[in-house]
């Protein structure tokens, strides 16, 4: 497998029309997730839940993957939040960054997971997987979710107690945040679940909710298509069972061109 090339390198190897930004912290959380953030470009604007086309030079040619930026729409830099696969085309040489070194993005954001591809309602429910929390750590962050919604529930499900920390974390963040932690108030709801391990919840969001736990945990009633809204990140098989769930309470699915009461974001990292 041919070696990512050096920093120095980047500025002749770069693609045109790709940004090339710095990375400014990485912290890894366990040997299958890591954060990193870099520098953003000051023309560069998105809306909080889209992603963006991350890169490196691997050898002499550029390899990308799909990423949701992790960051809200107002953070000065860019955050991301990815698996670490061992021979991923990508992810294998994204792994080994750290502050300093160059990573490639192209220049347009897109996705379906904004506030804009669902119509108005009150309770706003997040459903992921994994690293499927990304664009909901962007959403949860900026002001204009909270506008919208009156209670926002994020749900996040991992393998091992270890693996929630990301979410625990960004929590953790809005609650010490100067002005989120007034804005956000008590609208933000945090439900995360285990599959692997012993823990108070355990168990797959979507078996949890069809035999009701879930919503008794929450104590909160049954899906209601009047007022409740999905967006929904994570695995095939997640994405697949959450999509049933929510269409068989009456809501249905959305974009960017046709807003309903749920969306689904389909783009995935390797």
């Amino acid at each position: 497998m041919n070696a990512p090339a050096k920093t120095e390198d980047f500025a002749i190897q770069a693609p045109a029309g790709v940004f090339v930004e710095t990375v400014t912290s990485v912290t890894h959380y366990t040997d299958r997730l890591f954060r990193f953030r870099m520098t953003r470009p000051a023309e560069f604007r998105f809306r909080s839940g889209e992603f963006a086309m991350i890169g490196l030079m691997v050898g002499d040619k550029p390899v990308y993957r799909a990423y949701s930026i992790a960051s809200p729409a107002w953070d000065e830099e860019l955050e991301f939040f990815s698996i670490k696969v061992p021979d991923g085309p990508l992810t294998s040489h994204l792994q080994a960054i750290k502050p300093g070194d160059k990573v490639l993005m192209r220049k347009k954001p897109t996705g379906t997971l904004v506030l804009d591809a669902l119509v108005p309602g009150r309770r706003l429910y997040m459903f992921s997987t994994g690293t499927g929390i990304a664009p909901f750590a962007s959403l949860i962050r900026d002001p204009e979710t909270y506008e919208k919604f009156e209670e926002v529930i994020l749900t996040h499900t991992c393998r091992d107690v270890a693996e929630l920390k990301y979410g625990f974390d960004l929590v953790e963040e809005i609650r010490n945040h100067e002005f989120l932690n007034e804005i956000v108030g008590d609208k933000l709801r945090h439900y995360a679940t285990v599959t692997r391990e012993d823990y108070p919840f355990k168990g797959r969001v979507t078996d949890l909710m069809v035999n009701g736990k879930f919503f008794a945990d929450l104590g909160l009633p049954p899906l209601d298509p009047a007022i409740d809204r999905g967006m929904i990140c994570g695995s095939t098989a997640m994405l697949k069972d959450t999509k049933e769930i929510l269409e068989a309470a009456g809501l249905t699915e959305g974009s960017n061109n046709k807003p309903a009461e749920f969306v689904i974001e389909r783009a995935f990292v390797g």
